[in-house]
């Protein structure tokens, strides 16, 4: 049986492919969800958990009264914040400045405790969303990148933070799927290294080093989004 926790997440792959193969085109209307949810043999709910993540992630639009629509690699935009489906609760900024203070913190305890396996783990994660990425294959850039950060988490040798994390981590995530970084090349190239930085701070179990990338990684890609937390 399917796990249904990784139903949307499947589907969100599926509808990526038929734009990648054209199925759906540039520009195009998807159907309505009713008909979409039909098509694909799913719920109306993980269709529409699967479209928020492409949507976060630049992939399509949805246009108040004319519905849902496919957007082209030129028409994606740059610097620009995806729809916030938090908002009605935290704002974006809350949650980069959440981000720095849980995660800047998590990479200083988690150097000296990383095995050499979870550092061969964070660099193949990171040649992953470099690869992934000149694919354009979004969702799978997104994961390897929230591997990446999941494995630093992990390690972390406070667990009443580890706790605190989980306890936030749907928002927290949801600033990794903004499409800033997979519009912009000169961003991507940048948040690349910033891992590598992060790898080798942790690496040398230098647990301020460590801290100070994570924390100009964060706030480099909130910067993208004209935020300075």
């Amino acid at each position: 049986m399917l796990d249904k926790t990784l139903l949307p997440q499947s589907v969100a792959r599926e509808i990526q492919t038929m734009i990648h193969t054209g199925t759906l085109k540039s520009g195009e209307k998807i159907p309505s969800q009713r008909e979409f949810s039909h098509q694909l043999g799913i719920s109306r709910a993980s269709l529409r958990e699967a479209l928020l993540t492409l949507e976060t992630l630049g992939l399509i639009r949805t246009e108040a009264g004319r519905g849902t629509f496919v957007t082209g690699p030129s028409s994606r935009p740059t610097g620009h914040m995806a729809p916030w489906r938090y908002s009605d609760s935290y704002s974006v900024f809350d949650v980069f400045q959440t981000r720095l203070l849980l995660e800047g913190e998590i990479a200083r305890l988690s150097a000296g405790r990383l095995t050499q396996s979870q550092l061969e783990d964070m660099e193949k994660a990171t040649r992953t969303m470099e690869e992934c990425w000149a694919n354009q294959d979004l969702l799978a850039n997104v994961e390897a990148d929230l591997e990446f950060h999941g494995i630093i988490v992990s390690a972390c040798s406070n667990a009443m933070l580890k706790a605190l994390y989980q306890s936030v981590r749907g928002q927290l995530v949801e600033t990794q799927r903004q499409p800033i970084p997979n519009t912009d090349p000169q961003r991507m190239r940048n948040s690349i290294a910033e891992h590598r930085h992060i790898i080798a701070a942790l690496k040398a179990n230098d647990g301020a080093a460590a801290r100070q990338a994570m924390e100009a990684h964060i706030r480099n890609t909130a910067r993208c989004a004209g935020l300075s937390p």
